[in-house]
């Protein structure tokens, strides 16, 4: 099983863009078009299937949010935030 990060580590480690929510972190991606968030998911979604980490993700007109948490570990580890950094990557 993966290891739980501490409350010290989730704040060094936290990507640019989200932010923590109990043992989750959240982010919105914002886009021009609701296409363009379906696009965004889409790929969202075979980085995480690749990873083998499944996000919740929310899609509305011109916006993404994307939840992360290792449900099996019961919190957060290094799997959300390196999940979240991948996604922001995609973003970018």
């Amino acid at each position: 099983m993966t290891e739980l990060l501490s409350d010290e580590e989730i704040d060094a480690q936290l990507p640019d863009g989200w932010e923590r929510a109990g043992d989750e972190i959240v982010r919105v991606y914002e886009f021009d078009s609701y296409l363009d968030g379906i696009g965004f998911a889409s790929g969202a979604g075979g980085v995480a299937e690749e990873a083998w980490h499944h996000p919740e993700m929310t899609i509305t007109w011109g916006e993404v949010e994307i939840r992360l948490t290792t449900h099996d570990a019961g919190g957060l580890t290094e799997k959300d935030m390196n999940l979240a950094e991948r996604f922001n990557e995609l973003y970018d």
